[in-house]
């Protein structure tokens, strides 16, 4: 794990990435990384999260200011900016149930070929997609996600990179840690250490964190 500091984190975000951004409604999102992120004027990103936000507001920024082809969320209701967006055909949109969604990204994560569920069958969710058969059942296949970076707010985080969530700051953020290729984490507290057992998302996850 290196330390970094803002501007330079932003720099390692390139056009057209795959981008996972944790937050709930902005709680839990790395606001200031957000926002460097915005001045580089990025372009083109995907994003995966669990909702596009507010429009000033964590992932909702990046999809207010322009620099989001795509994303792939739970819902996109709170932000005016997404909706008009996707009906503009500017940004793809695809929605995704919340459970599956997360699933998708732990399966990515921890290196699954994808999860099996109900959830979507009979519905617009189902097309395109494989459908498996267990024991006279039949499950949709979900496939793995993964981001060439995951961008991640902590409540505190240690000299070493290890990190706890606080309350709903936790929400999608150490499942994104697990999913990208290269992982960015911004603290609110930072402490010489954290007590083992109050660790959420362990140091060997966390290639930057900054200062």
């Amino acid at each position: 794990m290196k330390h970094i500091d803002v501007e330079n984190a932003a720099e390692l975000i390139k056009d057209g990435m795959t981008v996972m951004v944790g937050g709930f409604m902005g709680v839990g999102a790395p606001q200031d990384l957000i926002e460097a992120i915005v001045r580089k004027g990025r372009k083109n990103l995907t994003i995966i999260c669990n909702d596009t936000s507010f429009p000033e507001t964590g992932s909702g920024l990046l999809v207010s200011k322009g620099l989001v082809k795509k994303a792939i969320v739970s819902h996109i209701g709170t932000n005016p900016f997404a909706g008009d967006k996707m009906l503009s055909g500017e940004m793809e949109v695809e929605l995704v149930p919340q459970g599956t969604l997360i699933e998708r990204i732990r399966c990515g994560g921890a290196g699954l070929g994808g999860v099996l569920t109900l959830t979507g069958l009979g519905t617009v969710v189902e097309q395109n997609k494989q459908k498996v058969l267990v024991d006279g059942v039949e499950y949709l296949l979900e496939k793995p996600l993964r981001a060439d970076v995951a961008i991640i707010g902590a409540s505190v985080a240690d000299k070493f990179g290890n990190l706890l969530f606080r309350g709903t700051t936790k929400n999608f953020n150490p499942y994104i840690a697990m999913a990208a290729d290269l992982v960015i984490a911004q603290a609110t507290e930072h402490v010489e250490n954290i007590e083992p057992h109050n660790v959420h998302t362990p140091y060997l996850f966390i290639d930057y964190l900054i200062k």
